[in-house]
């Protein structure tokens, strides 16, 4: 068995691209290292084993790596090289710091799926008091934690170029520090503030003094356990309230007020809010953050309202990426097979819409439940999936996440566009997802229009976070173009279930048009066509 994987989550242009080839075996003397880009072989290198390779500095873009004896792939992977590694955010998370963690297995993965920003989730030791528990204690939900566990795990997921996050609540306070700042309490009606879990009371985030404080507990992290980040968390609610003062607050406006202020504070450190159900993101997608991240609950429960939040969010987001907290509880509830298969879908949603998923985190888990101490070993199978699909998304990545593609399916496609057209036998396609249907999309992007087909045959419905039956592969696709004059259209096929690299399809014209017929369908296909 062969292995490849590139020594950083990220590059920038400037760095040496290096990949590191495992093996537990000898490699075959005809053994090539490939370079590809949008699917064109750009370099070569002979691989010693056991080493790394070089291929130099890169100009921005994705790549596919591929381990060949002739014909044959070995091994493949993915590498993403940016002028400023902010531009994308392929998100985890770590939730657990016991003295003895094994901080490479994190480290690893992050790696292996190219997650570049990890949130250190429920890291602190109280939320109103965040390095206030000295080297060693129990958070408040009596989790063990050991800070040097923490810089350690920094250490190692800097040196495999991913940026730690500290988890911190922008408005929580434990009730051992409530009497310190309960007259900036948000009140109900029954004049008891809001609260959660009866441990944390909830204040305005824009309140003078907690806010001065908030921020120097920030920097506090930063200096004390080095921290390149924060993930500002919010409960979702409450979105209007009385402060303890009379006030009336919106919260709209506090978390903007919040996050500029810790933009002044932390000029150099990334910030990531997150917009529960996605509450505001309208108000804090132009603040001066790195992302725009989004936790999606119901009654955003169906591929179609996860496509529409994605959507939306990339319309204000001002080139930010885009990120959505889907978490998979159908992993703890329904077989790997069945999770996988929804997990696809989901990825399939948010992918071609330009958005990533935070799912992954550990050393090999997935997110089932908004507490992420309460994550979901993964199976094999599901790591060896988020491999595939983790590497086609970074191989593809200027076809689905570059800031400047625009979604054209209504201008494009049916029958009055008939500039771009798929059809399959006794099957509908359709323009938003439905069970039964194959669900297609048109896109322009710097490289061409890009098709997306995402296969909803067999499906009972298309709730992102239930079980689905595995897909059933759907044959006689036939795409159909518009020709422009003198030029024949050259069509590419990708799919993550496939070889995971873009294809040259064959192109028939007849007259005013230009056919292709598609191979099979399994659960997503991308189709790249130059006019």
């Amino acid at each position: 068995m062969f292995e490849l994987l590139p020594v950083s989550a990220a590059f920038q242009v400037k760095d040496d691209v290096r990949i590191d080839i495992g093996a537990d075996s000898p490699l075959p003397s005809s053994a090539t290292l490939r370079l590809t880009h949008l699917g064109l072989v750009i370099a070569e290198a002979e691989p010693p084993l056991g080493e790394s390779v070089s291929f130099g500095t890169l100009e921005e873009g994705g790549y596919g790596v591929l381990l060949c004896d002739g014909d044959e792939v070995l091994a493949s992977t993915a590498l993403q090289v940016l002028d400023d590694t902010r531009q994308r955010l392929r998100y985890g998370f770590v939730a657990s710091y016991a003295p003895d963690k094994d901080v490479e297995a994190v480290a690893r993965l992050a790696r292996k799926l190219h997650l570049n920003g990890i949130q250190f989730y429920d890291w602190a030791y109280r939320h109103a008091d965040l390095v206030g528990g000295g080297e060693t204690y129990l958070d408040p939900l009596d989790q063990p934690i050991s800070l040097e566990t923490v810089r350690r795990l920094i250490r190692a997921l800097a040196q495999a170029g991913s940026r730690s996050f500290g988890y911190a609540a922008v408005y929580g306070v434990g009730n051992e520090e409530w009497d310190q700042w309960k007259d900036a309490a948000l009140m109900q009606c029954d004049g008891t503030p809001y609260e959660l879990g009866g441990f944390l009371q909830i204040v305005d985030p824009a309140a003078r003094e907690w806010l001065a404080h908030f921020i120097a507990d920030l920097q506090k992290c930063v200096e004390q356990v080095g921290f390149q980040g924060f993930h500002l968390d919010q409960y979702g609610y409450p979105k209007y309230a009385t402060r303890a003062d009379g006030e009336l607050i919106d919260l709209s406006q506090s978390f903007t007020q919040m996050i500029n202020a810790a933009r002044n504070g932390l000029p150099d450190t990334v910030l990531v809010f997150n917009n529960v159900n996605d509450f505001p993101t309208w108000a804090t997608a132009g603040t001066p953050q790195d992302a725009v991240y989004i936790e999606p609950w119901a009654p955003i429960t169906t591929l179609g309202a996860l496509a529409g939040v994605a959507a939306r969010a990339r319309s204000v987001s001002q080139g930010k990426p885009v990120v959505l907290a889907a978490y998979q509880s159908v992993y703890s509830k329904a077989s790997a097979e069945e999770s996988e298969q929804a997990n696809k879908l989901t990825m399939a949603t948010l992918f071609s819409h330009g958005a990533t998923q935070l799912l992954a985190g550990e050393g090999g888990n997935v997110l089932v439940d908004p507490y992420y101490v309460n994550n979901h070993q993964a199976a094999d199978s599901t790591v060896d999936m988020l491999k595939r699909w983790y590497d086609f998304l970074v191989e593809h990545d200027e076809i689905l996440m570059d800031p400047r593609i625009a979604e054209v399916t209504d201008s494009f496609a049916g029958p009055l566009n008939e500039d771009v057209e798929v059809a399959y036998d006794n099957l509908s396609v359709t323009e938003d997802p439905k069970e039964g249907a194959v669900w297609r999309r048109v896109t322009t992007t710097p490289h061409g229009l890009v098709v997306h087909l995402i296969n909803l045959v067999g499906q009972k419905d298309t709730l992102w976070d239930g079980p689905k039956r595995s897909g059933i592969l759907i044959e006689g696709g036939r795409l159909t173009l518009r020709c422009c004059a003198g030029r024949t259209p050259r069509v590419f096929v990708a799919d993550p279930d496939g070889s995971g690299h873009l294809e040259e399809l064959r192109v028939h014209c007849e007259g005013a048009q230009a056919k292709v017929d598609l191979p099979p369908l399994q659960v997503w296909q991308v189709l790249r066509v130059i006019l």
